[in-house]
């Protein structure tokens, strides 16, 4: 027979009230026989024999209320601490499958949708899970349709635009005129290639099947060339970007070519979004412990315009816009952090940002040290590496 949760409460709440008056009753029976017992041994003299029956009862009485008033004390104290403790343990008993539910609804709401809760019980809380299961099989259906999609229609769509582009490059090259039409179009194709080309790593990226190209990179010497290439558009824009690094090599498996995108698009973003006049930042720690593992974190700070506490969330959606003070800037995709998000996850990393509104921002990728998903054998390249440099 399966009970409901109102049906189980009654029944707990009955066996808790059984148990405490049947205790109360015995322990009352029990003691009343202790206090005569006593009485007899105590307080059985011959002034109370020789007393009139009515003193004798009114002996009896304050004897045996005065002995039962710490009693009834103690006692009350005592069912009272066990009622409290049953209590508690059926109310956890009760609500544990809901907090399972919660802490799985909690990771859906970060984005993981590879979350099952197992169902326990045929009450409404089993229901309950169970609708949830179907729920988050049903988004990740979706989900993965979604990137199916996305896969196949920039596939598709990046052979038109390459001949679209190829024929008015080559229109141009021939020395016709070209009106300020065509240069436009010639533009708007430009950019929609691009944004096909994002779409495209990007959806290989989400489906996990984003090839890499892992090798020992020295996170230092590379921070530096990538540093030396932004710092020319950072001094057109009056910034001063700088890299504060420690002397020896912080060596990670990584594809060079990824980790430059991601680099790079988060010093474009921090160039962007610095007005004149601020400092941008990349700092270089090794060996930090974060999540019960070893990272090598990278930090690009600006000073920048901030970014509000409850867009941080979004941050990393794909289109994703932060109020109109950032949108009214140009340029890009609209997919850089998305895409450097997913670029670091493939690689067993994570990117951490925090940010207060005109004040600046922080990003800090963080890459794993001694093994990754990039290959199994890292530890092994690493030291073969390390012996040929």
């Amino acid at each position: 027979m399966t009970l409901t949760v109102r049906q189980k409460i009654f029944v707990y709440m009955g066996l808790i009230v059984l148990i405490i008056g049947g205790s109360h009753a015995v322990t009352n029976l029990a003691y009343m026989e202790f206090l005569f017992d006593q009485f007899r041994k105590e307080e059985l003299r011959a002034s109370f024999l020789n007393a009139p029956p009515g003193e004798q009862i009114e002996l009896l009485k304050t004897y045996v209320m005065g002995k039962m008033k710490l009693f009834w004390l103690g006692k009350w104290g005592f069912f009272l601490a066990i009622g409290l403790f049953f209590s508690l343990w059926i109310s956890g008993v009760l609500t544990l499958p809901l907090r399972k539910l919660i802490a799985a609804i909690e990771r859906v709401a970060k984005g993981d949708l590879e979350v099952s809760v197992p169902v326990q019980s045929k009450d409404e809380y089993g229901k309950v899970i169970q609708t949830f299961n179907d729920m988050t099989l049903r988004l990740r259906e979706a989900e993965d349709a979604r990137k199916r999609l996305v896969a196949d229609i920039t596939h598709e769509l990046r052979t038109p635009l390459s001949i679209m582009q190829l024929k008015l490059e080559n229109y141009q090259q021939a020395g016709h005129h070209v009106p300020p039409e065509m240069l436009r179009i010639h533009d708007e194709v430009i950019r929609l290639s691009l944004l096909v080309d994002d779409l495209h790593v990007l959806s290989l990226a989400e489906a996990g099947r984003l090839p890499l190209d892992c090798k020992p990179l020295d996170l230092t010497a590379h921070l530096e060339r990538i540093v030396d290439d932004v710092k020319y558009e950072a001094e057109e824009n009056g910034l001063e970007i700088r890299l504060n690094s420690i002397s020896r090599p912080v060596t990670v498996m990584a594809d060079a070519r990824r980790i430059t995108q991601v680099f790079i698009n988060l010093l474009t973003n921090a160039i962007r979004y610095t007005a004149s006049g601020g400092t941008i930042t990349v700092e270089i720690e090794e060996r930090v412990v974060e999540r019960n593992a070893l990272f090598a974190c990278v930090s690009v700070i600006d000073t920048g315009i901030g970014i509000p506490a409850e867009e941080l969330l979004h941050l990393f959606d794909r289109f994703y816009r932060v109020e109109e003070a950032r949108s009214r800037h140009t340029g890009g995709t609209g997919l850089g952090l998305s895409i450097a998000h997913h670029f670091v996850r493939a690689h067993g990393g994570f990117i951490q940002v925090s940010s207060q509104p005109d004040e600046g921002t922080v990003f800090t990728v963080n890459l794993p040290i001694g093994s990754s998903t990039c290959a199994a054998d890292t530890a092994i390249q690493i030291v073969q590496w390390r012996k040929n440099v």
